[in-house]
């Protein structure tokens, strides 16, 4: 069985992409050495998800078109997967590893990650409750995943006494944060809520701290783990804050064990083991658990078995409901340059 394994390997979220090709290629092994999906051999092509879209789109469709894969597994940012679902709509069934903006109901695809719903707005009423923090500005990347979940909260925020005061968005790749920095010191937000991809959020935490604004705000960032906190230094990490379904520190016996085998399998020196990357191994475990339950790649036998469909692994038991998957979400904060979890959050 051949699946394409779409990552980053370029561009700002190119960072994430050691992480992921090693977790792909534990969760791999895995299930190979556990007889394959549907009794076959599972084999991965790796897709850079940083290539332009047009380029993307054209090899997903010659690879589902001409038969090179049986499906599609992996974590790229909401545009790559908005040219991806044409090509897989229909045809072959497609997992997508990370969070999202919510809203996506393509033919056959099926998500790991979770939706503001489960992620985002549980972390601001913790933080509301916890820390008191009730006015933020959101600071973005120009594009779909930031651009919709700053419009989802500004909706959530109107049932709430938390306020959205100001948005600024950056291009992907852009270096000039004068008018998000100018934005934020002159308005009267606690907080700053970061939809911020990779090297790029990385440039803006070291921008941020440079110019002083973390004495007197913490910053929730929605697309971050221990690599950026590297790249950003920690001298960038105070009041930082994140929330996701995967954290190395979660204090479990399957988290526990799969950092073991990660640092085992791929050494100290192996890529920064992080929620991104992490999310490639349950796409996998996901792509697998749902063909092995419907016996069947076809996406009608897939769809009416999919609410069967439990599997254990790093995160614990994870359910599928729908097109989604049901798992713990927890907030966590920057330790230097590791994540600590603070709390579990109920959604």
């Amino acid at each position: 069985m051949d699946l394409a394994l779409v990552v980053p390997l370029s561009g700002p979220a190119g960072m994430f992409g050691p992480s992921a090709e090693a977790c792909a290629e534990l969760a791999l092994e895995d299930i190979n050495a556990a007889g394959g999906i549907l009794d076959r051999r599972v084999r991965l092509h790796p897709v850079d998800a940083g290539l332009p879209l047009p380029l993307l789109a054209a090899q997903i469709d010659e690879m589902v078109g001409r038969g090179l894969v049986d499906g599609v597994v992996g974590w790229h940012l909401s545009n790559a997967r908005k040219v991806i679902t044409p090509y897989t709509a229909g045809r072959v069934p497609y997992v997508y590893t990370t969070f999202y903006e919510g809203g996506e109901s393509s033919d056959g695809v099926y998500m790991v990650g979770e939706t503001p719903e489960q992620q985002l707005f549980p972390a601001l009423r913790w933080l509301r409750r916890e820390q008191g923090i009730r006015r933020w500005c959101v600071i973005g990347n120009d594009y779909v995943w930031p651009r919709e979940t700053a419009r989802a909260t500004v909706e959530f925020t109107k049932t709430t006494d938390i306020d959205v005061v100001g948005c600024s968005f950056v291009p992907l790749g852009g270096r000039d944060f004068t008018a998000a920095l100018g934005l934020i010191a002159a308005s009267p937000a606690q907080g700053v809520l970061l939809f911020m991809v990779g090297s790029d959020c990385a440039a803006f935490n070291r921008a941020f701290a440079a110019a002083g604004l973390d004495e007197r705000r913490i910053r929730l960032s929605m697309m971050i783990g221990e690599d950026v906190l590297y790249a950003g230094g920690a001298d960038s990490a105070h009041g930082l804050f994140t929330a996701s379904g995967y954290f190395e520190s979660v204090v479990s016996a399957e988290s526990m064990a799969f950092g073991s085998r990660y640092e085992a399998r791929f050494g100290t020196l192996a890529p920064a083991l992080n929620n991104i990357g992490e999310s490639c191994y349950e796409g996998l475990l996901l792509f697998a658990s749902l063909a092995e339950q419907a016996r069947s790649l076809d996406l009608r036998a897939i769809e009416s078995t999919a609410s069967r469909v439990t599997y254990h692994g790093p995160r614990g038991e994870v359910r599928v409901r729908g097109a989604h998957t049901t798992q713990p979400v927890y907030v966590a904060g920057a330790d230097l340059l590791r994540f600590d979890v603070q709390a579990e959050l109920s959604s």
